[in-house]
């Protein structure tokens, strides 16, 4: 008799930790470019500080850029000659220690304003990134055709 009930109290347990475990393991990276854009001629970028933003992002946003072979700079306004400028919008979570849940770029042409690609990183708690590592995979999802097609030119 005593046995019985401790068995189902364990089971009640294990199926209430793994439905609460599985909720919260979400994560998503995206990206969306407009068919029109050639993102392979971008060679400048602004990256344009978001008001909010406490993380540096846009350094970290310039500095990932640079890496990927594109000039960047931060600040208030653009120079004349840049191909392209790059907005973002993070968003912060608090779960035992603040963390980025989910990050937001997007590349504007510098005259219109129109959006040539948009990218997104989200994790949750369980599969969260750090900044870098966030901001790194917005950036090489929106610019994943252009490196493929260089290296193709290249061959």
């Amino acid at each position: 008799m005593f046995i019985q009930p401790l068995r189902y109290t364990a089971l009640s347990i294990l199926i209430l930790s793994i439905s609460l475990l599985t909720g919260c393991a979400v994560n998503r990276a995206t990206a969306t470019v407009d068919p029109s854009a050639n993102l392979g001629n971008i060679k400048t970028i602004h990256v344009n500080k978001f008001g909010p933003d406490k993380h540096a992002l846009d350094t970290l946003i310039a500095d990932k850029a640079k890496s990927m072979g594109l000039t960047a700079a931060t600040g208030d306004t653009p120079a004349a000659n840049t191909d392209a400028v790059i907005t973002y919008i993070d968003k912060w979570m608090w779960d035992i220690t603040m963390y980025m849940i989910e990050l937001t770029i997007q590349v504007r042409d510098p005259k219109t304003g129109f959006t040539l690609a948009v990218g997104n990183s989200f994790h949750t708690s369980l599969t969260r990134k750090s900044p870098t590592e966030m901001v790194d995979e917005v950036m090489t999802n929106i610019f994943k055709g252009v490196s493929q097609n260089a290296k193709q030119a290249a061959n």
